[in-house]
């Protein structure tokens, strides 16, 4: 069986600093929100951030972007980057995303346990797009 294509974009490596500048912005919404104890938004910020830290660090590594609707094929983008602990942040990813069902589709709101969770992880990949992308 051959590997499913992921849907990409090709996108100008300078526009990986404008893919950084929205997660930033997102980050910083994120731990503020927490600081409220606003949860939900904490899980919607934390989704944002790390899709937009994601198309970052794949614009500037490889010149693309995943397009697909499925989010989880970006998480094999990120881990065909060829930066030092690229497999390891795209299974941090792969966990952030795999909240996307709960934070925006479920009807129980988010637990700050989980937001502490999902702050953690997202501020741990966000910064590893940050030390890379210039």
């Amino acid at each position: 069986m051959a590997p499913r294509k992921i849907k990409i974009r090709q996108e100008e490596k300078t526009a990986a600093k404008d893919y950084l500048k929205k997660a930033e912005d997102n980050h910083k919404a994120m731990l503020s929100a927490l600081k409220d104890e606003n949860y939900n938004a904490v899980g919607t910020l934390a989704l944002q951030c790390a899709i937009s830290s994601a198309d970052a660090i794949s614009v500037y590594e490889k010149g693309i972007r995943s397009i697909s609707e499925d989010h989880f094929d970006v998480c094999g983008l990120i881990s065909s980057i060829t930066l030092p602990d690229a497999k390891e942040k795209a299974v941090l990813l792969r966990r952030i995303i795999g909240k996307k069902n709960l934070i925006q589709y479920e009807r129980r709101n988010m637990h700050k346990q989980e937001a502490d969770e999902i702050t953690k992880t997202t501020s741990r990949f966000y910064r590893w797009v940050s030390e890379h992308v210039e």
